[in-house]
């Protein structure tokens, strides 16, 4: 392209640029417009609520109880055609039922009406049901030959088969056309097999239909005591066929409409979930999820989805519903089992925190305590147990820690020295490299206790989303505490108080009062242990002793199984802290570092990183010393 061809082209742009600023329309007629648009609204509005009163009004005219038999049959045939039969009916209920599950279905669009987990209970001690009646739905969407869009939820399907494990539910269109969903349970399972079956449906439905299209919806009841906490955990999750697992937004109403095909769909609650699994995959899909602030229900879930579907095909359309617990070792272990080769990833509706601490959990934390508890009778001992475990594996780094705050403590005399020697806001500097230089002389880093804590970070955060999720102490008691899983109140009101209520919550919870005392304590302990006589950032001594504050108010409605741990880890820290002040003999180690000034080699050269950070120190001395020579001739 020459130069002219870009200058026309430049110049276009800028046309329609000015075009669009000049033609736009102004606030007025904006305005003006929006009004124009509110009245047609209105208008229209008005006339769709009178055409509606007038049907009411003429159904409930004296006279219409007469009609005819054969009038409304003919009105039915209008608008269903063949399945016009099925739209009259009573509603039957079919229970199945196993060791583990036992749901309802109903004859009324053929749905799965109930569904309860036979060995859980709810807060309240009552039978867990994960929902019941009107709370879910399942609606199949069906176009017939004259392009009549039907609903599987306005017809009454007759049970054809139905034993303790599986029923057959059929809706009839002629002798030969009909349409069966078919539910199977299993001996010990969660499972559900469920199954569409159309025969010889060419004459009745569309040839249009390339697709199933339905609509899943369900209500998540509250489960657990602590329903704010609960909500965290209360998610809409999804896996795309060949990717990851995702999820809508938790706390707050969220829509996505996904163009990519999804393996499964999930209805998640803090311990349990229902999940629909395609045999093959859904298509064309959106996901809704509505956040309820109070209530008898945290969300409602919503999936309008499709699959693939033809008449011809003689297979069935196959899926698979779970309804469970989120228990990591069982939903993983289908991966092995009844979906080998299929990589359903179920175990993620387990939330295990980020790539690096879900790994940890998933090879460290879940095995060794699943081999506790599998011989441990109380899951407070257990946890006490896994506290050890950790401590003592992670002994090595700690040991680290606290021998670089010793080394640091027993040349506090020296530091004080070099800071009396030096003293002001202008040596500072001086300060910082003389003191740089006595570490350096008898071989100490004043980094080294840094690392070893950052290394145990990914340990501490991942049993902070472990214990949260831990289906395994729900409902287990431990001392005061009743239920492991939740807060364990000594002290709670009703009144509600600003600030207070929001963030805190209406209850104290002892564990975590516990947990927060004794890190006061270590804190100012720590805090005496560790001085090694430089100055400190102004606030930094507040600091210490606000983070037990803040860990108090931030986790005040956490798990007691969460705060427990927190409390046992800190006491053995606060025991390995003093063991090792006791053992350890500073004046042989400082005997030691002594001797390394004289075995102290030449200094290296420095390299390219260090030499210019000193030369910045020497600049900013320079300039400090040049501020503080004007500031004395004023």
């Amino acid at each position: 392209m020459d130069k002219n061809a870009i200058t026309g082209f430049i110049l276009i742009i800028l046309v329609f640029i000015g075009f669009y600023y000049l033609n736009r329309p102004t606030p007025e007629q904006i305005e003006a417009q929006k009004r124009y648009n509110d009245s047609i609204a209105a208008v229209t509005q008005e006339v769709i609520n009178r055409q509606i009163i007038e049907a009411q009004a003429q159904i409930q005219q004296p006279g219409t109880e007469n009609i005819p038999d054969s009038v409304r049959q003919q009105e039915r045939q209008n608008a269903y055609g063949n399945f016009a039969q099925a739209t009259e009916g009573e509603e039957q209920l079919i229970t199945l039922e196993n060791n583990f599950l036992k749901i309802d279905l109903t004859s009324k669009g053929a749905r799965i009406y109930s569904a309860r987990l036979k060995n859980y209970s709810d807060y309240r001690q009552e039978p867990l049901t994960l929902f019941d009646g009107d709370e879910s739905s399942f609606d199949i969407t069906l176009i017939t030959a004259n392009n009549r869009v039907l609903n599987t939820s306005d017809f009454y399907f007759e049970v054809v088969r139905q034993s303790e494990l599986q029923a057959t539910l059929r809706l009839t269109a002629n002798d030969t056309a009909s349409l069966d969903l078919i539910y199977t349970l299993h001996p010990d399972d969660y499972m559900v097999d469920f199954e569409i079956i159309s025969k010889n449906l060419e004459t009745e439905l569309s040839p249009v239909m390339r697709t199933l299209d339905f609509r899943w919806t369900q209500k998540i009841r509250q489960q657990e005591k602590g329903r704010k906490y609960e909500d965290r955990y209360a998610y809409l999750a999804y896996k795309y066929l060949s990717d990851d697992v995702e999820q809508l937004r938790d706390s707050k109403d969220d829509v996505k409409n996904i163009a990519n095909k999804i393996k499964w769909i999930g209805y998640k609650d803090q311990f349990f979930s229902s999940v629909l699994i395609a045999k093959e995959s859904f298509e064309s899909t959106k996901l809704e999820s509505e956040y309820f602030t109070d209530g008898l229900y945290l969300k409602k879930y919503t999936a309008s989805t499709s699959v693939p579907f033809s008449y011809h095909s003689a297979e069935g359309i196959k899926f698979n519903y779970y309804f469970g617990p989120n228990d990591y070792s069982l939903l993983k272990n289908y991966d092995k089992t009844k979906f080998e080769g299929q990589n359903l990833e179920l175990e993620k509706l387990v939330p295990l925190g980020w790539s690096l601490f879900r790994h940890v959990n998933k090879w460290v934390i879940i095995p060794i305590f699943d081999w506790l508890t599998g011989w441990c009778g109380s899951l407070g001992l257990a946890i006490f147990l896994l506290t050890l475990i950790i401590k003592s594996a992670l002994f090595p780094l700690t040991y680290k820690s606290f021998m670089s705050s010793a080394k640091m403590r027993v040349l506090r005399p020296q530091t004080e020295q070099i800071a009396a020697k030096y003293p002001g806001k202008e040596n500072a500097m001086t300060r910082q490299q003389k003191n740089m230089e006595l570490y350096r002389q008898v071989g100490v880093n004043p980094m080294a206790g840094c690392m070893p804590m950052i290394l145990q970070m990914p340990f501490l955060l991942a049993l902070f989303m472990f214990f949260p999720s831990a289906i395994e102490l729900r409902h287990q008691s431990f001392l005061w505490a009743n239920d492991l899983s939740t807060y364990d109140a000594i002290i709670q009101w009703d009144a509600y108080i600003p600030i207070v209520s929001p963030y805190f919550g209406n209850h104290i919870s002892l564990f975590c009062l516990l947990m927060s005392i004794v890190n006061v304590i270590y804190t100012k302990y720590n805090m005496e242990q560790t001085n090694t006589g430089q100055e400190q950032m102004p606030g930094m001594k507040t600091m210490m002793y606000i983070m037990p504050v803040f860990m108090l108010v931030f986790l005040n409605s956490y798990p007691a199984g969460l705060n427990y741990y927190y409390f046992i880890s800190t006491l053995i820290t606060v025991v390995q802290t003093i063991a090792f002040r006791f053992f350890l003999n500073e004046e042989k180690l400082l005997a030691k570092l002594e001797a390394n000034k004289s075995k102290a080699k030449p200094a290296k050269k420095k390299s390219g990183f260090m030499a210019r950070l000193e030369e910045a120190q020497r600049k900013q001395q320079a300039m400090l010393r040049e501020q503080q020579k004007r500031n004395r001739k004023r």
